[in-house]
């Protein structure tokens, strides 16, 4: 199947670069493009796209309100939404996790990560970069609003998968890393966000930084 995307970004050049980087593989079409944050929110809800790609700062609305519109907890069947950031937007980034995105890009990453985000958010996974992923996480970790389950309610193996998605592995890396199957990878993740009530991969991440395990 064809992955649909929409890109939203207040910078035509870095529209059209990312227009031509996802036309061009086999597997992905652009099925829109926005300007600013209120157009992408209507485009998402019109186009009904697989993955969208948001900046974060754009006119009329950021793209984490932006995000939170179109992939937050009340949203039903919601886009797999990745972020395109700069490092120096660390808040609003943190924000749009709280607000539904699955993943975060640097602007800067490269024609092969772009893709492998997107292919990443239309199977379910999330692909955070792990200079991301431990900066991002471990300079903002806060207490959640709401008391986060003890670690003791998870296994030791169920806490080394954590660890390693909260570095920025993938299931496949993990598997490796771990000597286990991937079919076993994904029976612990999901064991881990059932205990966690966490809705993605990119949540377990933030509460294994926000509950010291990753000190």
């Amino acid at each position: 199947m064809t992955i649909r995307v929409l890109i939203a970004d207040d910078q035509e050049m870095v529209r059209t670069g990312f227009r031509m980087i996802v036309d061009s593989q086999p597997d992905m079409e652009v099925v829109g493009e926005a300007a600013d944050g209120a157009e992408a929110v209507a485009a998402a809800r019109r186009l009904r796209p697989d993955v969208c790609l948001f900046d974060i700062r754009m006119p009329k609305m950021d793209g984490l309100e932006a995000t939170r519109l179109v992939a937050g907890p009340d949203v039903a069947d919601p886009p797999r939404v990745v972020i395109v950031t700069t490092f120096d937007m660390d808040e609003y980034v943190y924000g749009a996790l709280r607000g539904g995105a699955v993943g975060f890009l640097l602007k800067d990453s490269g024609p092969a990560l772009l893709v492998e985000a997107v292919r990443a958010a239309a199977n379910g996974e999330a692909l955070v970069s792990p200079s991301i992923t431990v900066r991002l996480l471990e300079h903002l970790a806060r207490p959640p609003a709401a008391p986060a389950p003890p670690r003791e309610q998870l296994t030791d193996r169920e806490l080394d998968v954590v660890r390693l998605v909260a570095r920025g592995r993938t299931n496949e890396e993990i598997a490796g890393e771990l000597f286990v199957s991937l079919s076993t990878v994904k029976t612990h993740l999901g064991s881990v966000q059932r205990k966690l009530g966490a809705r993605n991969r990119v949540e377990v991440a933030a509460w294994a930084w926000e509950s010291g395990l990753m000190a």
